[in-house]
């Protein structure tokens, strides 16, 4: 039998976020979950008694992430690990992109990530360790033409998760990332007609791996960033 955990998930109400948490629950776990509106959580997840809903303004700034964080804490009593899944994606040549957009992809991207990790370490150090888990993209590794504001954010994630890693190992908290490629999302589909979405990877497929390393099964896996391309 698994034993119960408790688990914060940002981004709750998106289309990964909302497959995580729902993947999470089944399993036994309780997830305090995390998204701009308590509307948009009970539209995903209802009454769902092992799911906390917690509705936060920006995590951008650090100070709402840590009053989540506290929030998510008192109410489940500790927490054993955070994933990350809030993003944004934007193109534009670079020549022509304008610094708002590389501040936006940067903010969403990369300090959100940065901001509820900070503020979760304290208690998962306190626990005796737990898992941090955050989204980077394929596009980390090499960006493709208007790409470039957010591959580098995505890239800043994964640094961020490889030297996190290297702080962290004697707390025996475990920081990784996963790096999916194009998801299976309405919002996708609709920006792209003409793809073919059968090729993409699937909310939930890019949720069984956030599961994975936020599990005792990845117990000997940090500083790792896992692709999750699909087979398509």
């Amino acid at each position: 039998m698994i034993a119960q955990k408790m688990f914060i998930v940002t981004g709750a109400a998106g289309n990964v976020g909302a497959a995580l948490t729902t993947l999470l629950v089944s399993r036994g776990h309780r997830v305090a979950a995390l998204d701009r509106t308590a509307a948009a959580l009970t539209a995903r997840f209802g009454a769902e008694a092992a799911v906390l809903p917690v509705a936060v303004a920006d995590l951008s700034d650090p100070a709402v992430a840590r009053a989540a964080v506290e929030q998510a804490a008192t109410a489940l009593g500790r927490i054993d690990g955070v994933a990350a899944t809030v993003g944004t994606f934007a193109m534009a040549p670079t020549a022509e992109s304008a610094p708002d957009l590389w501040e936006r992809m940067l903010r969403i991207n990369l300090f959100t990530v940065l901001n509820i990790f900070s503020a979760a370490l304290p208690h998962l150090r306190s626990a005796g360790g737990g898992s941090l888990v955050a989204i980077s993209a394929g596009a980390a590794l090499r960006a493709a033409a208007g790409m470039a504001a957010y591959a580098a954010s995505k890239s800043a994630v994964l640094r961020l998760v490889e030297s996190m890693a290297e702080e962290t190992k004697g707390d025996r908290v475990r920081v990784n990332a996963v790096l999916p490629g194009t998801i299976d999302t309405p919002q996708n589909r609709a920006a792209m007609p003409d793809a073919d979405p059968s090729r993409w990877v699937t909310p939930a497929q890019v949720a069984d791996v956030l599961a994975f390393l936020l599990s005792d099964a990845s117990s000997g896996v940090t500083g790792a960033a896992l692709g999750v391309p699909g087979l398509g």
